[in-house]
């Protein structure tokens, strides 16, 4: 064990975060979304919720400050009647990391699927909200360790 990291940080997701770049996608996803059959790398986090995951993460990992929205949701599909109440969640979340007005984009469900195939990991959690898939753009460390 190590001192001031979350515990539901794994230690293949810290691996995972490490490895990656600037530019690099990590994709957070709920437990409807086709993980296995998406990912490159797949990071298993069944039982965990993703704004838990989502607040661990951002607490080490960089946002894209190159891009307008370096944070991606999965937009609702056309005569979908659902509202995704997680998204003020994560609103929330973000905005304790990042002071952009508006760092969240939604994208078109078959556009959100292909980023999700070449992000660089996808995390599969228990979650069970709907629309609770959320893709993170990897930007660099500016302050030294």
């Amino acid at each position: 064990m190590l001192k001031g990291i979350p515990a539901i940080l794994s230690p293949e997701l810290l691996k995972t975060l490490m490895e990656m770049g600037h530019g690099d996608e990590l994709v957070i996803a709920d437990g409807n979304f086709p993980a296995a059959s998406m990912a490159q790398r797949l990071v298993r986090c069944d039982g965990h919720g993703v704004p838990e995951l989502l607040a661990a993460v951002l607490q080490f990992f960089p946002l894209d400050t190159f891009v307008r929205q370096p944070v991606a949701l999965m937009r609702v599909v056309p005569g979908d009647t659902t509202k995704p109440q997680i998204w003020e969640e994560y609103r929330a979340i973000v905005r304790t990391y990042d002071s952009r007005p508006e760092p969240l984009e939604q994208v078109e469900r078959f556009a959100f699927y292909e980023r999700a195939q070449k992000a660089y990991a996808v995390v599969a959690t228990g979650e069970q909200a709907l629309y609770a898939n959320i893709i993170l753009k990897k930007g660099v460390v500016t302050e030294s360790v």
